[in-house]
């Protein structure tokens, strides 16, 4: 189900646990699940479940529990706003209502063309930064004015 390739960096993750406690590689197995395929489909969550020997139930309740797992598939830019409380005292709110309007999408929604997905987030520990983004889970964007968001969409639209 995964590659081969990501079957050696889930084994290197579990390699840093004692032997017994494989599944507390969990979280670093689905994000390289996800790398590989885009999105973490049952089948998916399934396969990582059995090769850490756990219930499918328990790899699903993180992967649902934690708003970096896509249990639905996404953009190839997936943009997520933080619209917590000290980032929507910010401008999170302006931030994420200018996105909507710029891309024609509201949240949980991915544009017509497949490139971007925007997403609502909770804190990313960057409160000072405000309004903060991320894209793809890797990369956060910090003071996202107008200007800048143009500057990010049309930089990631290029990609």
């Amino acid at each position: 189900m995964l590659s081969q390739e990501s079957l050696q960096q889930i084994d290197r993750e579990i390699a840093k646990y004692p032997p017994d406690q494989k599944q507390s590689a969990v979280m670093a197995a689905l994000r390289i699940a996800q790398v590989e395929k885009g999105w973490l489909a049952n089948e998916t969550i399934e396969f990582v479940a059995a090769y850490l020997d756990m219930p499918a139930i328990a790899v699903y309740e993180i992967a649902s529990f934690y708003n970096m797992y896509d249990l639905e598939p996404v953009g190839r830019h997936k943009i997520t706003v933080c619209t917590n409380l000290p980032c929507a005292l910010s401008g999170g709110v302006h931030a994420a209502e200018y996105l909507k309007e710029k891309l024609g999408i509201g949240f949980n929604e991915t544009t017509p063309d497949g490139k971007f997905t925007l997403k609502e987030g909770e804190c990313m520990g960057a409160c000072g930064d405000a309004p903060v983004l991320l894209h793809n889970n890797h990369r956060m964007c910090s003071w996202m004015t107008r200007e800048k968001i143009d500057q990010l969409l049309a930089e990631l639209d290029g990609k």
